[in-house]
């Protein structure tokens, strides 16, 4: 018997409400569990502290922060401790978000602020062991008086957060000195192309985008000098924004702390600039640093790796890697982190591959940029660079008495010779696994050499003073494996202050602006091919190659040339410097003129309606591009313009004049407020930039008087 249609409408109504009622049980129970895994999640975190014990802590501390008429903060206090709360109570109120995320990511916990986009990095802090070697070795190699300067800076911020609640991520406070040290240990390998390493080895196939890679430095001598002064110029090349962009402050303790010069968020040292005595200039170098072991692992028993004919047990500990997924929910991850003989060891789809690389287990970083900033004269600034912490990173020197010097500093492994070192390694083989580094005095370098002049621009050291001071490849052995690349900023330098025997001081800031391709640069060789190509029933490439025949290979803002050389030679010059297969240069053309015609409408537009400073309301033309000295490095954005994101960003001039009378000068391509939008400091120095400016550093309380727009301590309302 079959239901009527009422009761055909009956059951259909009992079979809705049961729906709805499992439905809603279901609901109930995912919500249930979904707040059982908050409770659970925020139990298992440490508790708030106090933020009156932090605020507390910190005004142990006697800071005064003076602002001169461009923001940029001048610390001063009776201890270097006090000088190093002061900074980081300064930075903090221009750029607190991203001392946060530096110190997260140190942490292997930003993934409990960015989600899963912070979860690979949170990882590989667990897998260089970053966290074991500071709690191991923070209280054994770091004397007292540099934690005294790292734990400052950490109260610092942690009374500017204590103030700022609403600024904080739950978890952040407090900073300690260890969060410090830790920064310098998880970041310095970077420098060197660590992170290249380990993303190839996770995807070879598919090779590694190319960061904007630059950093100039040069070092003139009296003998070079128009005037007999000794020029440095400083001339990192860096990100706008973010855990490695440039802020700007001067320093000066009652224990002759006194610096000028470039600092990273998270980092209490000056990182280059100058003292009252010496400056330094810093540029990435890219020696061979990495080794790469593949691991035969026993089949077994995947726990297991084969090292001189038996198997040895993988050091195995767990990442637990908390991920913000949505809201308050956060999701703890747990990874096998394994470790072998020769160090950090990683599974992939191709093989097990183990690592080895300089500055494993180091810990005093942040100890030799300290003896640097104190250092008074050439032998203590030399014997600050022998306690060879830092893995890596070119130094150009210059000081009062005239001295000048280039160091291609490494941590050379001292290493095996016969065995070919660049490419995978055996990785059962002990006597592969090198332990102790080649000692200072074989690092090349180069002191007041006859030419009067030394430079770096990321080029082999071989190719860095005049050629009857150059090193020599024969003196050194191949196990060093020190580059011997050339870039256009490298062979400017040759033709601008290497061709000048008598540099002036508008002379050497002329170079330093020049912004021009050499003829032996990638640039030009791609601009070769192009007008190689053959043009017959192309008008559109005629059409190209007439344009191209006339570049005069300048980057000025009104060039109509530039725009399509450079769009033809990105992607081929990006392809040589990666190794891999260039595109056609045919095609290549095709697609740059149609990009160019689709946004311009023609295919010469002025370089300047592409090459675009942007912050804020500010929008400017600007001189420049990839690899000249004056570099800019555009990131495309949809309307065809190339927003600049990197290259030239804190610049500084240091002369000491035939008397030894120090200036300096220095700009920032935004300001000091570099992530306050609401500060008048926020873009400020960015027309000056523009302009190829620059303004007194004013490192002296002298220099200061009359231009102070803010004096305060820590904490106070200005």
């Amino acid at each position: 018997m079959t239901p009527d249609g009422h009761d055909r409408g009956k059951l259909v109504m009992r079979v809705l409400r049961s729906l709805a009622i499992g439905v809603a049980g279901v609901a109930a129970a995912i919500a249930l569990f979904l707040v059982g895994v908050i409770v659970v999640d925020r139990l298992s975190q440490p508790p708030r502290p106090d933020p009156a014990a932090l605020i507390a802590k910190g005004e142990r501390h006697h800071a005064r922060i003076r602002r001169d008429d461009f923001g940029v903060p001048h610390i001063s206090g009776s201890t270097d401790a006090d000088v190093a709360y002061g900074l980081a109570y300064a930075h903090a109120e221009d750029d607190f978000v991203t001392i946060q995320d530096a110190t997260l990511t140190t942490r292997g916990t930003l993934a409990t602020e960015k989600g899963s986009d912070g979860a690979v990095s949170d990882y590989i802090v667990n897998l260089l062991r970053v966290w074991p070697t500071v709690n191991a070795r923070y209280d054994r190699d770091l004397p007292v008086d540099l934690k005294r300067v790292l734990e400052a800076y950490a109260d610092g911020i942690n009374a500017y957060g204590a103030r700022h609640p609403s600024a904080v991520t739950q978890g952040l406070l407090p900073v300690t000195g260890k969060d410090i040290a830790a920064g310098f240990v998880f970041k310095t390998p970077f420098f060197y192309g660590l992170d290249g390493a380990l993303g190839a080895l996770s995807a070879p196939a598919h090779g590694q985008p190319m960061p904007p890679v630059g950093s100039n430095g040069v070092a003139v001598a009296p003998s070079r000098s128009s005037d007999g002064a000794t020029r440095l110029l400083v001339n990192s090349h860096q990100p706008y924004t973010g855990p490695v962009a440039w802020y700007e402050a001067v320093l000066e303790s009652g224990e002759g702390w006194h610096v000028a010069g470039g600092f990273f968020p998270g980092s209490p040292f000056m990182l280059h600039g100058h003292n009252a005595h010496l400056g330094w200039a810093n540029t990435v170098n890219a020696p061979d640093l990495i080794d790469v072991y593949r691991l035969t692992v026993n089949p077994e028993n995947a726990g297991q790796y084969r090292l001189d004919g038996r198997w040895r047990n993988f050091e195995k500990t767990d990442a637990a890697i908390r991920v913000k997924l949505w809201g308050p929910l956060y999701w703890t991850f747990h990874r096998d982190v394994l470790w072998s003989a020769q160090g950090p060891v990683l599974q992939t789809d191709h093989g097990v591959f183990a690592i080895r690389f300089a500055g494993m287990g180091e810990v005093r970083q942040a100890l030799q940029y300290y003896r640097l900033d104190k250092a008074r004269n050439l032998a203590e600034w030399r014997a600050a660079m022998a306690l060879q912490a830092l893995p890596s990173i070119n130094y150009i020197y210059a000081d009062e008495a005239g001295n000048i010097g280039y160091v291609y500093n490494a941590l050379f492994p001292d290493r095996k010779s016969g065995v070919d070192w660049s490419g995978v390694l055996p990785g059962d083989r002990s006597d592969l696994i090198w332990t102790r580094y080649l000692p200072f005095a074989k690092v090349p370098q180069i002191w007041n050499p006859k030419s009067g002049y030394v430079f770096n621009s990321n080029n082999t050291p071989f190719q860095a003073t005049g050629p009857e001071d150059a090193l020599k490849p024969a003196d050194f052995p191949a196990t060093m494996g020190i580059q011997t690349n050339m870039t256009n900023r490298a062979y400017r330098a040759q033709e601008t202050f290497g061709a000048d025997s008598h540099i002036s001081a508008q002379a050497f800031r002329a170079y330093k602006f020049d912004i021009a391709y050499s003829a032996r640069s990638d640039v030009a060789k791609v601009v070769a091919m192009v007008m190689a190509l053959d043009p017959r029933g192309a008008p559109d490439i005629a059409a190209a190659q007439r344009l191209l025949g006339g570049w005069d290979r300048r980057t000025n803002v009104g060039s109509r040339a530039a725009a399509l050389a450079l769009a033809v030679a990105r992607p081929i010059a990006t392809a040589w410097a990666e190794h891999r297969a260039a595109p056609d240069a045919r095609a290549t053309l095709v697609a740059a003129m149609a990009d160019l015609k689709a946004h311009f409408g023609r295919i010469d537009p002025q370089w300047g309606q592409l090459n675009r400073i942007i912050r804020g309301k500010v929008d400017l033309a600007i001189d420049g591009g990839p690899d000249t000295y004056r570099a800019v490095y555009g990131e495309p954005q949809k309307t065809g313009v190339l927003k600049a994101v990197a290259g030239d960003t804190f610049i500084m001039f240091v002369t000491w004049d035939k008397a030894g009378r120090l200036d300096s000068e220095s700009v920032h391509q935004f300001g000091s407020a570099t992530l306050d939008a609401t500060s008048k400091h926020y873009a400020d120095q960015t027309p000056l930039f523009v302009a190829m400016g620059t303004k007194p550093v004013r490192f002296t309380d002298a220099q200061l008087a009359g231009h102070v727009e803010a004096d305060y301590a820590p904490g106070q309302k200005h």
